[in-house]
């Protein structure tokens, strides 16, 4: 071989590098393009207009939670007048942000929904007095402001456990001025909204959270349609984990999920915020109960029996329906998300 040989050789495979070089660069930039365009799409539906009750949903959102488990998640607000379980049967949403005995009622009319995570072990849901009210008790038999949906929820077991009746119920129009107008009027409120609403109309409430009573519901729950149980589970997986792992991360520092939530809903302020925080913080709603010892989110297969043998005992399903199509613990068995400093 001569020097004009060699020559062309090395030019050969200089252009040969050059072209492998350039090969590789477009080759990881179209690997880097349709790892982006591979994030599924999810689509979840609240419960109510943003609010930190939602944060952890929101916190995953905001610090990457979300994008990190693959997924590009829409959060879509709920109102009173949105019926997100309809929604989430009609595929109109992916995930819904449910309430346990709303789920088992929903598998009972034959509707494609079932529950796979639970952010809150406490239900939220109390009722609210005046001060010099002692016990829940003390409110057999006096005027309680309370929206309708608590017929088929929790007030049949206000009627049993401390003999409350209808004849006491109000209609609650979501507004405390006519608790703030009537000192006999106590009302239904969610510890984080109504208390804080009240105190800045000049008052300090008197709370009893139902849960810390005996009302078994979670609240919060994360409800999903069953054919993507069936068919996308590590999607199903991904969103449980990104989620509860948000709660974790909003619990210690709540300011990039509260960003978002004022996005959403400018009504909320830093003030109400805080508050609503707090309040979850001090009654536990996230990390009590089983969670403290199995994680957040976790949901039990006692716990679920318990509110079915309820809505049995209170004659709003049959004894022998299957409930257990209302809910699956795959996605929080060995979730193991653990409370800070537990």
């Amino acid at each position: 071989m001569d020097r004009a040989d060699k020559g062309v050789l090395a030019s050969g495979s200089a252009s040969l590098r050059k072209w492998l070089a350039a090969s590789a660069v477009a080759c990881a930039f179209s690997l880097a393009v349709g790892g982006a365009q591979a994030a599924t799409k999810v689509t979840f539906c609240t419960n109510w207009f943003a609010e930190a009750e939602h944060g952890g949903f929101y916190q995953a959102k905001a610090t990457g939670l979300y994008e990190k488990a693959g997924l590009d998640v829409t959060i879509k607000m709920g109102g009173p007048q949105v019926n997100g379980i309809q929604l989430l049967a009609a595929g109109q949403c992916d995930f819904y942000m449910g309430y346990p005995m709303q789920t088992i009622m929903a598998a009972y009319r034959g509707l494609p929904v079932v529950s796979v995570a639970a952010s809150f072990q406490k239900d939220p849901q109390a009722i609210i007095a005046h001060q010099g009210v002692k016990t829940l008790g003390d409110l057999k038999g006096k005027p309680i402001l309370v929206s309708q949906s608590a017929d088929t929820t929790w007030w049949p077991w206000l009627e049993k456990k401390f003999g409350f009746t209808k004849s006491q119920q109000r209609p609650y129009t979501f507004s405390v001025a006519p608790f703030l107008h009537d000192k006999s009027m106590s009302q239904q409120g969610y510890i984080g909204s109504e208390p804080f609403q009240i105190e800045k109309g000049g008052e300090k409430p008197v709370i009893f959270l139902l849960a810390d009573y005996g009302w078994p519901a979670y609240a919060e729950t994360i409800v999903a349609r069953t054919d993507w149980v069936k068919n996308k589970p590590k999607v199903v997986a991904a969103f449980v984990k990104a989620s509860m792992e948000g709660w974790k991360s909003y619990l210690a520092d709540p300011a990039p999920g509260n960003k978002l939530i004022k996005k959403a809903d400018a009504k909320q302020t830093p003030a109400q915020l805080a508050f609503s925080l707090k309040m979850m913080k001090d009654y536990k709603l996230v990390t009590g109960g089983d969670a403290g010892k199995m994680g957040i989110g976790v949901m039990t297969a006692a716990r679920w029996k318990e509110m079915f043998d309820f809505m049995v005992s209170n004659k709003m399903l049959p004894a022998g329906f299957d409930y257990k199509k209302a809910y699956d613990l795959q996605f929080v068995k060995g979730l193991d998300i653990m409370p800070a400093g537990e």
